[in-house]
C-alpha cells in the first residue's frame, strides 16, 4: 500500500504531536476509540510500528518520527494547493478575473525596500495585486510553505529557505533597540557581549517554531507590543539596519559591530508557473 489518505495523516499528526490520544481526539473533535482503531488499521496498512504504547504514555517509533516530518509536509502541501487555488480562481466586484499574489513580510525589517518594490511592480504592464501579509518573526516560511501566501520577503541566517527558490536583494547590518533613556543608548557602537546578561533589560523573546526561547526577556507576540515594552524600558531587540523605520522617539538604535549580517531574499515555491510571480521576481531582482 503506497498511499495515504488525508484523513489518516490528520489523525496519526493529532496523535503524534499530543502524544496522548484522549488529547488528541478531543483536538479532532471525536471519540477515543475510533481513533485508536484507526490508528491501528493505519499500523496494520503500512505494516510498521508507528507508536509505543506503554503504561507511562505514548511515544513515536522511528517509523513513527519519519512519517510525522514527511506527514506534516504532505498536509501543508496539499493546504497550500486549496488556498492557491482558490486564489486563483477568484473574482473581483464586476465578476471577471482578478489575478493577485500574497506576499509575506516581517512586520518590522525591510520597510524601504518593500515600498520600492511596490512602486517599481506596480508599473508594470499586466501588475497582478499584491496582497502585503505581514507576520511575526520566522513566520514566512509556515505561511509559503502553506499556501497563505505566494511568495516572501525572508532573512538569512534566520529564515530557512530549504525547499525554495530565492533571489537575494539586500545585504545589511544589525541594531540593539534599546530605551533612549538607557546608559547603553548613549553609545555609538556596542558589541553582542554589551547588550547580554542585563539584569534590568533582557533581550525580548518572540516564538520560534511555536516555543519560545529560554531566558528572561518576556514574551513578545507582535511588534507593537515590543515597541511599547521597550519605550517602557522593560526589554531590548535586535533587529536588521532597516528596522529604522518603525523606531518610536522613546527608542534609540544603536549599530552591533560583531553581529553577522542579514541578507534580505525574495522566496517562493520552486515549482510555481505563476506568471504574475515572475514578473514580480523579475522586478525585484532588478532593483
Amino acid at each position: 500500500m503506497d498511499t495515504l489518505e488525508t484523513r489518516e495523516l490528520k489523525y496519526f499528526m493529532a496523535v503524534a504531536e499530543e502524544l496522548h490520544f484522549g488529547r488528541a481526539a478531543e483536538r479532532l473533535g471525536m471519540a477515543q476509540p475510533p481513533l485508536s482503531r484507526a490508528i491501528q488499521q493505519l499500523e496494520r496498512r503500512l505494516d510498521v510500528c508507528l507508536l509505543e504504547r506503554n503504561r507511562r504514555g505514548v511515544s513515536l517509533t522511528g517509523a513513527g518520527e519519519v512519517l510525522l516530518r514527511e506527514g506534516r509536509a504532505a498536509l501543508d502541501a496539499t493546504t497550500a494547493a486549496v488556498r492557491r487555488t482558490r486564489r486563483a480562481g477568484g473574482t473581483d466586484s464586476a465578476g471577471g478575473h482578478r489575478n493577485r499574489l500574497v506576499l509575506a513580510v516581517k512586520a518590522a525589517a525591510s520597510h524601504e525596500l518593500l515600498q520600492k518594490l511596490l512602486d517599481a511592480y506596480a508599473v508594470e504592464p499586466d501588475a497582478a495585486e499584491i496582497e502585503v501579509l505581514p507576520g511575526g518573526t520566522c513566520e514566512q516560511e509556515e505561511m509559503l510553505r502553506d499556501g497563505r501566501a505566494d511568495v516572501a520577503l525572508m532573512h538569512s541566517p534566520y529564515d530557512s529557505l530549504a525547499g525554495f527558490d530565492s533571489e537575494e536583494l539586500l545585504t545589511e547590518g544589525q541594531i540593539a533597540i534599546l530605551p533612549a533613556g538607557h546608559p547603553l543608548a548613549a553609545h555609538k557602537t556596542l558589541s553582542l557581549a554589551d547588550i547580554s546578561d542585563i539584569p534590568d533589560l533582557p533581550l525580548a523573546r518572540w516564538p520560534r517554531h511555536g516555543t519560545y526561547p529560554p531566558g528572561p526577556g518576556p514574551e513578545i507576540h507582535d511588534q507593537t507590543q515590543l515597541a511599547q515594552l521597550i519605550a517602557l524600558g522593560r526589554t531590548m531587540a535586535v533587529f536588521p539596519d532597516s528596522a529604522r523605520a518603525w523606531l518610536w522617539a522613546e527608542h534609540t538604535a544603536v549599530p552591533l559591530t560583531d553581529a553577522h549580517p542579514i541578507v534580505t531574499h525574495i522566496a517562493w515555491p520552486p515549482h510555481s508557473r505563476s506568471l504574475a510571480l515572475a514578473g514580480l521576481i523579475r522586478t525585484a531582482a532588478q532593483l
